[in-house]
């Protein structure tokens, strides 16, 4: 019998040929993704958090309901002025879900940061986060992106039906994921970083109409200050399309206790001259204190 060994040859270049020039779905998207907004990015080594003896009543409460699995709603939106220690909370709250097992993705935007000001780059974040959380849905995922590797520049909710949403679903139905006991938060800080009041809401509406609607494991827990997007979303007075779905956690600072803290002239001389008397020549107490202040107010005038 007679080989042709140029046809061979040919057929071996061929099938080489096609593998290198084949699609690879998981490199694309980590081309995608925003690896400053994770929450242990070297981007952010020195990102606030709370101090152990600080925000416990807030931190426990956010961590019960992120534990409850069954709770009836998925979502809870957390609001505050600057500097009342929202992403202080995010922070703490993202490294103990990390701890606990239970931190599917995270998510800081950034206003001065053009890889997380805007909404290009989230869903792959996101996307990427949950898939190393699990060998089969990184490969659905995967796929996603090699059937449609114009993903990235399709609308946010196409991104996140076809991401995140269908890949799950799939999994789940395979057998491949057990939903139950998958690492289920999602957090998601500075919201009102995200440029465009726009492009806030369609992230909103994106999550209610792809992750709440859908019968997925994931608590969504989301800080901001309380501009239009999310304030429209969750007024009850106007019926707001999130104000059913959603707990809404109103975060109180120092100045809304207090208001001699709500003046810039706070502390005045005499609060700085009491301070030095009870510290009794103490550097540490004074410290501990203005610590303790800024954490709440963030800022010391003086």
């Amino acid at each position: 019998m007679h080989i042709d060994s140029s046809q061979h040859v040919t057929n071996t270049q061929h099938v080489h040929n096609t593998l290198d020039n084949r699609i690879d779905g998981w490199k694309m998207l980590l081309e995608n993704v925003a690896s400053n907004a994770l929450y242990d990015s070297s981007a952010r080594f020195d990102a606030p958090r709370c101090d152990e003896d600080t925000r416990v009543e807030v931190t426990d409460e956010l961590m019960d309901w992120i534990h409850d699995r069954e709770g009836p709603k998925r979502l809870l939106c957390m609001t505050g002025a600057a500097g009342a220690g929202k992403s202080a909370l995010q922070q703490t709250i993202a490294e103990r879900c990390s701890k606990s097992n239970t931190l599917g993705s995270a998510f800081f935007f950034s206003a001065g940061d053009p890889t997380r000001n805007n909404l290009t780059r989230i869903v792959p974040t996101i996307a990427c986060q949950l898939g190393l959380r699990n060998p089969a849905l990184r490969n659905a995922i995967g796929n996603a992106i090699e059937e449609d590797p114009l993903i990235f520049k399709r609308r946010v909710e196409t991104q996140m039906d076809t991401l995140i949403v269908a890949p799950f679903q799939r999994v789940c139905e395979s057998g491949g994921l057990d939903s139950s006991t998958f690492p289920h938060a999602i957090l998601i800080d500075g919201l009102d970083e995200c440029s465009g009041e726009d492009n806030q809401d369609e992230l909103l509406s994106t999550i209610k109409h792809c992750l709440l609607y859908h019968d997925l494991p994931f608590r969504i827990f989301i800080a901001s200050r309380p501009e239009w997007a999310i304030r429209s979303a969750l007024d009850n007075d106007s019926e707001g399309y999130l104000c059913q779905l959603a707990y809404h956690m109103k975060l109180s600072d120092i100045r809304s206790r207090d208001r001699r803290a709500q003046s810039l002239l706070w502390p005045t001389k005499e609060d700085i001259e009491k301070l030095v008397a009870a510290a009794s020549g103490q550097f540490i107490y004074a410290a501990t204190v203005i610590k303790y202040v800024v954490n709440k107010l963030g800022r010391w005038n003086c």
